[in-house]
């Protein structure tokens, strides 16, 4: 009885058994990609991801097709990783546990992205995935590449299809330690590399012989130089570097092409000098599809470089200002650099092509002119964005002449893009000197198309670039940036400001002063020949329009603590602060022993810090057109609780307009009422008072009184902004515009909506990570908003009509909260400031 009592139970366990593999059996799901208009199969990037969060590769349906699996995640931040398949144009396959699953297909830049769930039994499923393409570069002659990828000869070509990589530049040969020849390199691919193109098929080819050189030892010393790429070369390199000039020489005599890849690596601001490298890549390998990972970076970014000022970490739109910076700094001082692209797919979680250069050729693609067009700039580099610009008609990489008086130069394009275009900005030696908007005309296609036209005045030789920045729906930010336009004005050369020179100085001095003892002398004869044209650079002028000098050393003296221990100026923007000589500046700081040292966090239990805004430092990031000389008297500082040199610059007020017109505005850009009668209005301070508010009160020239009081708290700044009518008449229609600057607000400053909240009265940003809130509202209000370009917020107050002899005012509030749920948050300060819906 007992034996058959155990047969039944064994025969019980072999039965659930059974039924659970059953209903685990894995399904084929069998796939088809194909152009949705003309039904050609196509080569894709495929993601299946299940609804527990798992990933799954695909394999081939077909026998002459192929697969390549790609799963990389950052070994810095685990969330951003790539966990995707590039299949050639042939059906695939993938068995699955039955499930909920949504696949992705993406091909490209240039077909829109294709996402759909699933729900698979036991049974095998076929889908059809029809992509939609939203653009098509080839017809428009632009060809498409990327030179810096780290992948095998033998994957390359299903990769490049998959992407629609025109040209592929793999780092065949990659060596990390000095005076070790590429042959010998430790992280070469392996295997044969022949010296001649790959052609894949007509329009997608490969140059196999590439090398890299990232040093990270120097000898036996573990010693961080960084990365030049030596691209289509013929022969193999035998030479350890550094010196690196040498080599170069060589290199470029065979039709070599240098490319400088990130200008953060410690010894990058010598190349350029020393080697002749004109590539520069300016999407790199830090911009990603997944999530943003590289926060910190080499040097300390100086305040011309746009945010994050005097630092060295930030969010990825902070790290594209810094890259852009670098790059800019480099052709003010006169290197004739390029952009390029690259992803350093391989090795990081990115799909190849991610970040791209699209090059023009009218006539076809030819990999020798494709090349040619790359060296000359004929080109736009994008991580998103389609760019299409001409100046004067010439494409990028143009040379225009204008005579001795200078001319007005047009600028065209358009812009086609798969989200609308948030902005786009004409730059000219280095500062957005034109922000272009217009509504985006959905496509055809459904994509979104911008055109521009507009002039830009040039009296100097400048160099000219575009670019624009499409926020996608996640609130990431994609870019696309031109070659740029050179434009030569007789006796009037282009030349670098002092503060960019100093910059370029102190990178080079700091290398030498970190490599001394370490390199050759060899090398550091190439550090000091390249630090000698720096020094040796003519600088320009800037001109100081905002310049206000104090009248007594104890008034100086308190704008130098303030500009330098509290906003971290530098001696260059205390310059145009106050108009003073560099020489003089630099020796009151010595006197003064004021050094910029840094703030302890803020206690709990003061106030918040409120500063009247120094001037000098442009407040804004974009749209500079729109506040041309910012005037600083109606500018206060509001300083964040958790860091003391973070702030928001406030504008209490900007502008303000009444039945008159334009009654107000705190800088140049659209004549006030004022101003249309030849009358100016002298300059103003704020005046502080015992209990650390800020008080500022202005006359106008008929009798009108506005002033701000700005008031610290604990746990928020109180405004007030009044209105007293001295004029004859009634004043009607009367609103005030109040900007909540967001620049110098460290990890606030990105250029895009998702990251700010509109409810009623009050308007709130977000930083980067999410954790972190400002919040601004006002009562009686006129309309709240927000500016990607700026960026900014507003909540704008208006006014009831005033009599002569009457006051009016409305009152404002800016505070700051640490957490995520913010609609909550707005919640109970409506509860706690009734009077603010």
């Amino acid at each position: 009885m007992k034996k058959y009592r155990a047969l039944i139970a064994v025969f019980g366990i072999v039965i659930l058994f059974l039924i659970h593999a059953t209903s685990a059996h894995s399904a084929s799901l069998v796939g088809r990609i194909v152009d949705k208009k003309s039904g050609r199969p196509l080569a894709a990037r495929v993601y299946i991801e299940s609804a527990a969060g798992e990933w799954f590769f695909v394999q081939s349906a077909a026998s002459q097709g192929s697969t390549v699996p790609y799963d990389k995640t950052n070994w810095i931040r685990k969330e951003s990783f790539e966990k995707h398949t590039t299949v050639s144009a042939h059906p695939f396959r993938a068995d699955l546990p039955p499930g909920k699953y949504t696949i992705t297909v993406e091909r490209g830049k240039e077909y829109f992205t294709e996402t759909k769930p699933l729900s698979l039994g036991q049974t095998d499923t076929e889908i059809d995935i029809r992509l939609r393409r939203w653009t098509d570069l080839a017809k428009r002659g632009w060809f498409s590449g990327e030179t810096h990828i780290h992948r095998t000869l033998e994957e390359l070509p299903n990769v490049i299809q998959a992407e629609d990589l025109n040209v592929a530049m793999p780092l065949t040969y990659w060596v990390t330690r000095s005076d070790t020849a590429p042959t010998s390199g430790d992280r070469n691919i392996g295997g044969e590399i022949p010296d001649k193109l790959i052609t894949v098929d007509p329009t997608h080819v490969i140059w196999p012989r590439n090398t890299e050189y990232e040093i990270f030892s120097v000898g036996q010393k573990r010693h961080t130089l960084g990365a030049l790429f030596f691209l289509n070369h013929k022969s193999v390199f035998n030479e350890g570097v550094p010196p690196w000039g040498p080599l170069a020489r060589i290199a470029r005599a065979e039709g070599t092409i240098l490319d400088m890849d990130k200008l953060d690596w410690p010894f990058s601001m010598t190349l350029p000098h020393s080697t002749g490298a004109r590539l520069y890549e300016l999407a790199n390998n830090h911009m990603w599809r997944t999530k943003f990972a590289f926060t910190k970076w080499n040097s300390r970014t100086p305040g011309f470089f746009q945010p994050p000022t005097g630092s060295t970490t930030g969010n990825e739109e902070e790290w594209i200002n810094y890259t852009l910076g670098l790059y800019y700094t480099l052709l003010n001082a006169g290197f004739p650099l390029v952009p390029t692209a690259g992803t350093a797919n391989g090795v990081h979680p990115v799909p190849a092509g991610f970040s791209r250069v699209y090059v023009y050729q009218p006539d076809g693609f030819n990999y020798d002119k494709w090349l040619d067009g790359l060296k000359r700039g004929r080109s736009f580099v994008t991580t998103g964005p389609m760019l299409f610009a001409k100046v004067n008609d010439r494409q990028p990489g143009g040379i225009i002449e204008l005579s001795s008086d200078g001319a007005e130069v047009s600028v065209t394009g358009e812009v086609v893009s798969e989200s609308p275009v948030s902005f786009l900005e004409i730059v000219a030696n280095g500062r957005p000197v034109l922000k272009v908007s217009s509504q985006p005309k959905t496509t055809p296609s459904g994509a979104h198309q911008m055109t521009f036209s507009t002039k830009l005045l040039i009296k100097n030789s400048s160099w000219i670039a575009v670019r624009c920045y499409e926020e996608r729906p996640d609130g990431r930010l994609r870019f696309a940036h031109t070659g740029q336009w050179t434009v030569n004005v007789p006796g009037k050369p282009l030349r670098p400001s002092p503060e960019e020179k100093e910059y370029l100085i102190e990178r080079v001095q700091a290398e030498i002063h970190r490599s001394k003892g370490i390199v050759s002398a060899e090398a550091l004869a190439e550090y000091n020949a390249a630090l000698s044209h720096y020094q040796n650079l003519a600088t320009s002028n800037p001109p100081t329009p905002e310049a206000r000098a104090s009248k007594r050393d104890s008034e100086f003296r308190r704008w130098l603590d303030n500009m330098v221990t509290h906003h971290r100026y530098t001696p260059h923007e205390i310059r145009a602060a106050t108009g003073l000589p560099l020489s003089k500046v630099n020796q009151k700081l010595a006197d003064w022993n004021i050094t910029g040292k840094r703030l302890n966090k803020r206690a709990p239990d003061v106030p918040l810090k409120v500063l009247p805004y120094p001037g000098g430092r442009h407040p804004r990031i974009g749209f500079l057109d729109g506040a041309l000389v910012p005037q600083r008297e109606t500018k206060v500082s509001i300083f964040t609780p958790w860091d003391p040199h973070s702030y928001a610059v406030v504008d209490v007020p900007e502008a303000i307009w009444s039945n008159l017109g334009l009654t107000y505005l705190a800088h140049t850009h659209i004549p006030t009422v004022w101003e249309k009668q030849g009358k100016k209005l002298d300059p103003l301070e704020w005046q502080p008072n015992n209990d650390g508010s800020l008080v500022l009160e202005r006359k106008l020239p008929n009798g009108i009184v506005f002033g701000s009081r700005i008031v610290p708290r604990q746990e928020v700044v109180k405004m007030k902004l009044w209105i007293r009518n001295g004029s004859p008449e009634t004043l009607t229609g009367l609103r005030a515009q109040v900007c909540v600057m967001l620049k110098g607000l460290a990890g606030f400053n990105q250029r895009i909506h998702a990251n700010k909240v509109i409810d009623g009265n009050w308007v709130a940003c977000r930083d980067s990570d999410g954790q972190r809130w400002v919040i601004t509202s006002w009562e009686p209000l006129h309309r709240p908003w927000e500016n990607p370009p700026v960026p900014c917020l507003h909540a704008d107050p208006s006014f009831p009509d005033c009599p002569p002899g009457k006051t009016v005012e409305a009152n404002g509030i800016i505070t700051f909260y640490n957490g995520t749920d913010i609609r909550q948050q707005i919640e109970k300060l409506k509860a706690l400031l009734p009077n603010r819906r």
